[in-house]
Parts: structure tokens; sequence; C-alpha cells
């Protein structure tokens, strides 16, 4: 079903620039900006910044992603989700598995709110640099602000024709660009290349000693060097541990010169606020306007990244029923993984466009910035810690794993100085997809309780009396149900209420495996008399083409049936369950089966 030809390496690690890095690329633009716009610019201040900074992607990127989390790919894949089936299969049912199924829909929440943020922080960082542009200094601010809100709009807006014609361009744009931050960060340090000195943790540990709780806060500006760097893990399903890990070594070189770079231009020019901007203007002048240009390209391709990543994690969501159903695009006709859904995809504009009318300035959105990230950091390095203890083989990275987290953690403490200046919004973000994910995955369990579904046994036994009295309509019906095993009320109802059997009645169920791809059919022809079973098992990541594999079976079906409840409550939270499900599309509308066949049998149950 869907396509998965194995590319070149070095294609993979090109790709990877495009679809991995571009977050944690395009945050030289704003980092140390904002560092220093709190920071006075003293040469031990800028030793120091410079100095955590390179530590910060060493031990939160390279240490906690691209070496301990992703050792633990889990059937090739990455992310929070698949840290919880690892878990799933080390842990005995009880509290500490309850509590690393809580830790990953957290996680995913933090990670999802992030996708707010940062498509507003790196549009509006990259229209600030139009300041620069000569006889464009004294541009209104609301003219800025309009730009970066069209510029989303219409990156939104192409979502529903999906970006495969243009995503081949990502990695190879992304690849000029951290080349570019490279060589402008070099020949800044050629100025002054005892900057390198700064990669010495001593310098470091020295400004937070000098500056005590004042330096503790600057970490919650630091780690903005450090966004992004999830999805390394996150993405390593899509393109293999090596390519990305070898694109790493590459984007961190970029990055660690261009840091360096603006931090001699930070000394050697202490009134200019835009550090990234200015030291291009001042290497290069008539150059500023391709690299601003540039900068737009990379932001969009950054932008891109993170819509696409929310795309994956709620279809994952979706299809591991953590998350309601939502009507799904699908773009590419090559690419099944191409994937739009429009209800994401519109939220997620309104709430960016929100954000930047709300913030207006990259460095008020980097007040609320950080905290989902050191987050989402501190939660993987707990499922880490989980893991790492119950696998012996694994026991001994423990210890690393141990401190990486406590680092994370003590980045997350940092980021509470942002409450007041608005990182509330990160957590207000998260709450919004954690509790439907919590709403969803209890009132589900509770409503298949309230169902009360009939055993296989007492269903087939009634089932082969009424057959046997010979009054079958001719043709084959269909009926979903999660499996044989437990018999769903709406189909005991049709048949053994209403007198509904037809000459073939088939009991259709969809199991998703913990396996990214793969489809398989399972037939069974003689459940009983004319009675039969079709197991479908796909890959969590496949999209089905259900009619098609039912066909191929040689059903040809005269009507398709399905359950729909109507729930009847006084509580509140399964109120609330039950507005989800009537605005969510149900399973055969999610599936598109053809709708002149379909018959929706109403239950009516109590909650």
């Amino acid at each position: 079903m869907t396509n998965h030809r194995k590319e070149p390496f070095w294609s993979g690690v090109v790709r990877s620039m495009g679809i991995v890095f571009g977050d944690i690329g395009t945050s030289p633009i704003y980092t140390l900006t904002v560092v220093f716009a709190l920071t006075p610019r003293t040469e031990a201040s800028i030793l120091g910044i410079l100095s955590l900074v390179v530590w910060t992607l060493l031990i939160l990127v390279t240490g906690e992603y691209a070496w301990l989390a992703m050792s633990l790919s889990y059937k090739g894949q990455g992310g929070e989700i698949m840290l919880r089936e690892i878990l799933r299969r080390a842990l005995k049912p009880g509290r500490k598995l309850a509590f690393a199924g809580f830790l990953a829909f957290v996680g995913v929440s933090l990670l999802l709110g992030d996708g707010v943020i940062t498509p507003a922080i790196t549009l509006m960082s990259a229209v600030e640099g139009i300041l620069l542009v000569p006889g464009l200094e004294n541009v209104r601010w609301e003219i800025l602000i309009l730009i970066a809100v069209l510029i989303a709009i219409g990156l939104f807006s192409l979502q529903s024709r999906g970006v495969d014609k243009v995503a081949g361009i990502f990695g190879p744009v992304m690849v000029v660009w951290f080349s570019c931050l490279a060589i402008t960060g070099l020949v800044s340090i050629t100025a002054m290349p005892g900057i390198f000195k700064a990669v010495n943790p001593y310098y470091a540990f020295v400004f937070l000693s000098e500056n005590g709780l004042a330096g503790f806060f600057v970490l919650s500006e630091v780690i903005l060097c450090a966004t992004g760097g999830e999805a390394l893990y996150a993405d390593m399903g899509h393109l293999g541990r090596k390519p990305i890990l070898h694109a790493w070594y590459f984007v961190f070189g970029a990055l660690l010169l261009n840091y360096m770079g603006q931090g001699v231009f930070a000394v050697t020019h202490p009134d200019v606020k835009y550090l990234l901007f200015g030291m291009v203007r001042h290497q290069a002048a008539f150059l500023y306007i391709p690299f601003l240009l540039l900068t737009f390209l990379a932001t969009i391709i950054a932008s891109q990244s993170i819509i696409s990543g929310t795309f994956s994690i709620v279809y994952q969501g979706i299809t591991t029923r953590i998350l309601p159903l939502m009507k799904v695009d699908y773009t590419s006709s090559r690419i099944k993984s191409q994937i739009h859904i429009p209800f994401v995809s519109w939220t997620l504009m309104i709430a960016v466009i929100f954000m930047i009318l709300l913030f207006q300035k990259s460095e008020n959105l980097a007040a609320a910035y950080g905290m989902a990230v050191t987050g989402s950091m501190t939660i993987t390095g707990l499922m880490m810690i989980l893991i790492f203890s119950q696998i012996k083989k694994m026991r001994w990275k423990l210890p690393a794993a141990v401190f990486i987290t406590g680092i994370a953690f003590a980045y997350f403490l940092s980021t509470l100085s942002k409450l007041p200046h608005g990182a509330y919004w990160s957590l207000i973000l998260a709450a919004v997809p954690l509790t439907t994910i919590l709403i969803w995955t209890k009132g589900q369990k509770r409503l298949f309780k309230a169902l009360r579904p009939l055993d296989w046994e007492t269903f087939f036994i009634s089932y082969q009396q009424i057959y046997a009295k010979g009054r079958n309509i001719l043709g084959a019906a269909l009926f979903f149900c999660r499996g044989t095993q437990m018999i769903s009320p709406y189909i005991v109802h049709s048949i053994f209420r209403s007198n509904i059997i037809y000459e073939r009645n088939i009991l259709i169920s969809i199991n998703r495996t913990d396996e990214p791809y793969g489809v398989a059919v399972h037939h069974k022809p003689d459940l009983g008399p004319g009675l039969e079973a079709l197991e479908i098992e796909a890959g969590y990541r496949e999209v089905l083409d259900i009619e098609a594999l039912i066909k191929e079976q040689g059903i040809q079906e005269k009507v398709i049936f399905y359950g729909v409840e109507d729930i009847v409550t006084r509580n509140p939270i399964w109120g609330v369950f039950s507005l989800i499900k009537r605005i969510s599309p149900n399973f055969v509308q999610f599936s598109k089966l053809p709708p002149s066949r379909l018959q929706g049998i109403v239950t009516r149950v109590e909650m």
C-alpha cells in the first residue's frame, strides 16, 4: 500500500536537512539576539553564553537524542509514542506503566503545543530582518506583522494541495542555508580566533557562578538554540538513523561556527540588535537582500517541517486510538504518508496568527518559548530512565540518562521565570490536546463497558437459530466490529431484533499493529452458516483503501452496516466525550466507504 523504496545514502542526508533540521537550523536568527537583549555584552558574558550554547547542543541534542534516544528505535520508529510502546513490553501492567503512558500523552501534547509557537517565532524573526534593508529601517511594525501573517496564511493555504512537488527542494535549500551560516560565521571568527576557547565548559561554569540566579534564568533563553532537537528522534522512522546522524554532524558544525561568529560580532558591534542579520550586512551589504530571501525560505521550510510533523503525530494518534477520528486528505499519489488534516491545519493556522498578533515581536515570543521544549526533553529523559532500568543490556546507559535528564529538568525550571511573560501559553496550548487525549481514551473504555458487547458463544447460538429459518436476504452484508470475540450491540440489534440477516454476513475488523507499515488480510469464510470474518491487520502509519481490500477477496457487498452511539449522560466529562464523538467523523466516513451502501444503526447508551 505504501511506497518505501530505499533511497541513496547521501540523498537521505540531504533530505534530512530539509525535514529534520529546519527548526534547529533557523534558531541562530534569534537565539543570541534574545539572550543579549537581557545580558550585558562583556567579553566574559559572551564567552560564557557561547559555552552554554555549545554544551546545550552537545548534551541535550547530541547526548539525549542523537546518542541515547536514537538507540531506542522501535520497529525503526522514534518518538514518545514509540517509547511508550517499548515500555508497554518492558513493564508489567500497573502504576509504572500507567505513569509511562501519561508521560507519553503529556510529551505528545507539549510537542503539538510547540507546533504553534515555533512557526510564529521563526516567521516573525525572519521578517524582522527587513529592518536592516537600506531605506526600510523605519518600516512600521504593523507592516512587519502583516507580512508574517500573510506568509503564514499562504503557507497553510498550500497544505491542502500538498507539498510533494516542492518538497524535493527543501533539502538542497537547507544545505545552502547551513553553508551560508558556516561561511558567515567563519568570516567573522577570523577577527577573533580566540573565541573558540568558549568550547571549554569552564566559561559556562564561571558565567553561572558569577551571575547566580540571574545566570540560571538565562538558561531559559539559551535553550532556544536546541529547539527542534527532538526531531532527530521523531523523524527517524521517515529517514533512518544514519542519514540523520551524518546530517547532524554537518549541521552542528555550521551552527557552532555561526554562533561563534555572532559572538565575535557581538563583542565588536555592541549596539547592533539583530546579530545574524547585522553580521551578514556588515560582511557583504550587497548580498544582504539575497541572504534575507534565503532566510525567508529557510523559515518557511522549518515551519512546513513542523506542520507536516504535527499531521504525522495526529495521524499516529488517530490510528493508535488516543485521538478521535478526523477527516484526512491524501495529497500525494506517489507517497502515501503525505497527508493533510484540514481541522488540524486550520486550527494551527488560527493559533499561529493569534500568537503573532498577541506577541508581535520575536523577542516577546521568545518569552513564551522554551517551556514546552524543555518539558518534552525532560519527559523523554524520564521515559528513557525507565527503559534503561528495565533492559539489562542497556543498563550501562542509565547513569548518562539520569545526568542528561537532570540537565533538561534544570533548563525546564529556568523557564518557570518566563511564566509571567507569556510562557503560560505553552501550557494552555498543550492542555488542549492533552485534555482531548485523556477524555477520548478514558471515554472509549467507559463506552465499551457501557455498551455491554455480547460474547461470541452466546451470539453464535442465537445467530444459527435465526439463519436456519431460511428468511435470509439475497446478497452480502458487511458488519464492522472490533473483533469476533465480543460482538458489538448494533450487530445484535440488527440481526436479532430487526431480523436483518443476509445470505452472507461478513464481520470486518481492522487492527493496527505496532509495525509502521504492512497490510495483511485474513478471510475466514466458514465461521458458521452464512457467517464469515475478514480481519485486516495494518501498520499504524498505513493508509488503507478498505473498499479495494474487500474487493480483492471477491466480496461485493449489498449493504454496509455500522454502529452509531447516542450517548446520554449527566457527567460533564462524558458530555464532552459525547460532543467530540458527534462532531468527529465516524469510522466509515473516515475510511471513505461508498455512502450509497451505508446503513448506520443507532444504539442508545447511558454513561
